[in-house]
């Protein structure tokens, strides 16, 4: 078992991998793809996101610093009311501006992460929101952290700071190599919660088609401030009108007609996927988690730009 492998659940990578430096025979084509990454990264943040950024993740309720008199002019959002029962007196929550936040960034790179009928693939899509997040983050002061997982957790990179390890984190999701192909966001939450004890703002980014993770979720979310995006391409939802094809699991293997033509099977497919998608969004609403949609050949600064006004308004 992986777990048993693993002594230090602090060290950065597992049992069989290297923990630091430039993985072995990466080619040059995919050292230019995570450069022309953080360049594009780069313009965006400095363009647009790095204010939203600080706005949103500036710490406020993340570091309890003391409990203060009222004076007038304090902002009353601030008052502790637990407090003011307790002794009659209107006291003000302090916290701890200057700290630095870490986030974390949970990513799927399972088999179907890298399949689909598009040039560019879910993994791709998702290597540049996570290179995105993590320059912003970086930029702010803040420390990023990466866990890879498929089946079970496959790789962790403890988090740290500086714009090299923004490469790392991008360079670790597009040159993921993972030893299992399945989709397993339960055993992800589950490592989560063992190896980050501080407080964390966590980022899954995953297709969201599996089942079975609302226990790990809710455990996960009662420790960090989990922030799930979901990345998906137009097929994970709707079957195009091509007659009968062949189509493979890319996670399994196994292959199977299907006669797209029917426009029974189409809606059984798009009924089922809906299915997922009903269940996750009461779900999330129920722990209160924020999703970002995605989809591979749309263009995502809309809905990034969505989410930090969401979350600003919310925090306002």
């Amino acid at each position: 078992m992986l777990w048993k492998r693993r002594r230090d659940a602090r060290q950065d990578g597992f049992a069989g991998t290297p923990a630091t430096g430039r993985p072995a025979g990466i080619p040059q084509e995919m050292l230019d793809r995570v450069k022309a990454i953080e360049i594009k990264a780069r313009r965006l943040v400095n363009d647009l996101f790095l204010g939203e950024y600080q706005a949103v993740f500036r710490g406020r309720g993340l570091e309890f610093d003391e409990l203060r008199p009222y004076t007038p002019g304090d902002d009353v959002r601030s008052i502790d009311w637990k407090a003011y029962a307790r002794t009659g007196k209107p006291m003000i929550r302090r916290y701890r501006e200057d700290r630095d936040l870490t986030v974390v960034f949970v990513v799927d790179v399972s088999a179907s992460q890298s399949a689909g009928a598009l040039p560019r693939t879910k993994g791709d899509l998702a290597a540049e929101i996570c290179a995105v997040l993590a320059l912003a983050a970086i930029r702010n002061k803040d420390r990023v952290g990466l866990l890879l997982f498929a089946s079970r957790p496959e790789r962790y990179v403890r988090p740290s700071g500086g714009s090299t390890h923004v490469l790392r984190v991008v360079r670790e999701v597009l040159w993921a190599r993972p030893e299992t192909r399945g989709t397993n966001v339960a055993a992800a939450l589950q490592y989560l919660t063992g190896v980050q004890k501080r407080r964390a703002t966590v980022f899954v980014l995953s297709d969201f088609l599996a089942e079975g993770y609302a226990r790990e979720l809710r455990a996960a979310a009662i420790h960090h401030d989990i922030i799930a995006v979901r990345v998906r391409e137009p097929i994970d939802s709707e079957l195009p009108n091509a007659g009968i094809i062949t189509v493979r699991d890319a996670e399994t293997g196994s292959t199977a007609e299907v006669d797209t033509s029917s426009a029974a099977v189409r809606e059984a497919y798009r009924a089922h996927v809906a299915a997922i998608d009903n269940d996750r969004r009461h779900l999330f609403g129920e722990l209160g988690i924020d999703e970002i949609r995605l989809t591979v050949g749309v263009d995502y600064v809309p809905a990034l730009l969505q989410f930090f006004k969401r979350r600003s308004v919310a925090a306002a």
